[in-house]
């Protein structure tokens, strides 16, 4: 469940989330307890929800484009594949990839072994309870680090999805015009991040979220079971992502919308709560450029600028984008609304 800001000076709301925070119990503990309604500091305002649907007998139901990657290794057939993707990606920034080369007995063991994990008791998990390393996308965890219940499982992953995103991060340089290899000399490869979200039941599912609205930075890989929750932002609408057994979802963050010069866009996304008894399981893995110094400058790349196509925003360093990136607010787009956007200057269709 998302926090939710509240104005009241009888409510000492950061005090509750303090304390919350300290137990270490989270969310799951919280569900596992029987709660019948959540704690206050996760209700959100309900013009701030958004959970309307929609309401037009005649609309047709909007779903994310489905790609099937075993065309990546026939070369009479790949550009198409390049195609589909660059639409994908300048038009949703969200897509579904099927015939990945991933066993389906690696993704469903992956989501066993989270959920075993999330299911272990609280003083166990406690003990591994910790905020220091959250943004920080290129510590990688020692293997013996990694809990004895999800261990086997997430470094399988780990190298298959990475394999995955090698290959998507080629069809994406192709879909620019550039080489195939432009993405993954940026180190796209270098920075990588795995996070496996339990989301329990909850008993009050309208008036709260699973996680508020917010983009990504880099490329990311999302596997996911059958509960569903997952919305993407596309023209001004909340579109369900309907879970496709075997596949994997794709999106594009901030950092791939500047280089690209906004040739493919980063969306929001949000996951809803659900009163599932069947809690929602998903392992993302993120991948985004592993050079964190002063030094290495990064913006729109050279070879997608002209006259006619300006740079749409100003060169930076991965310090100074992952510190605005991580300051936004979780529902905002700072980074591609505010001081990244070069002006002023008129773009030349």
């Amino acid at each position: 469940m998302a926090a939710a800001d509240h104005a009241n000076s009888t409510y000492d709301r950061m005090k509750e989330l303090k304390e919350f925070d300290q137990s270490k119990i989270g969310v799951k503990g919280l569900a596992d307890s029987g709660i019948t309604s959540i704690p206050r500091f996760f209700v959100h305002p309900p013009d701030t929800l958004d959970l309307k649907k929609p309401t037009s007998q005649t609309c047709t139901k909007k779903t994310i484009p489905v790609i099937d990657l075993s065309l990546f290794n026939t070369p009479t057939k790949r550009h198409q594949l390049v195609e589909q993707i660059r639409e994908a990606t300048s038009t949703w920034g969200f897509f579904q990839v099927i015939n990945h080369g991933i066993p389906i007995s690696v993704l469903d063991e992956t989501i066993n072994a989270i959920k075993a994990f999330h299911n272990e008791p609280h003083e166990v998990k406690s003990k591994l309870y910790n905020r220091e390393n959250e943004r920080n996308g290129t510590k990688r965890a020692k293997e013996e680090d990694i809990p004895e219940a999800c261990r086997k499982e997430i470094v399988a992953w780990e190298l298959h999805a990475s394999k995955v995103a090698e290959a998507l991060l080629e069809l994406l340089s192709e879909g620019l015009g550039v080489e195939a290899e432009r993405f993954k000399k940026l180190g796209f490869l270098d920075g990588k991040m795995l996070v496996g979200h339990c989301y329990p039941y909850c008993p009050e599912p309208d008036l709260t979220l699973g996680i508020r609205s917010h983009t990504d930075s880099g490329l990311t890989v999302l596997l996911q079971n059958q509960v569903g929750g997952l919305q993407v932002k596309h023209d001004d609408e909340w579109v369900d992502v309907e879970p496709l057994p075997g596949a994997l979802t794709v999106n594009i963050g901030d950092f791939i919308q500047i280089i690209s010069n906004d040739n493919y866009i980063s969306v929001e996304h949000r996951v809803l709560a659900k009163a599932s008894k069947e809690p929602r399981i998903s392992i993302v893995a993120f991948f985004n450029v592993g050079r964190h110094t002063d030094f290495d400058y990064y913006g729109p790349l050279p070879e997608l600028l002209s006259p006619n196509k300006p740079a749409l925003y100003r060169k930076f360093t991965v310090p100074e984008f992952l510190e605005s990136f991580f300051s936004k607010e979780l529902d905002s787009k700072g980074l591609l609304s505010r001081q990244w956007t070069v002006v002023p200057q008129t773009r030349v269709p």
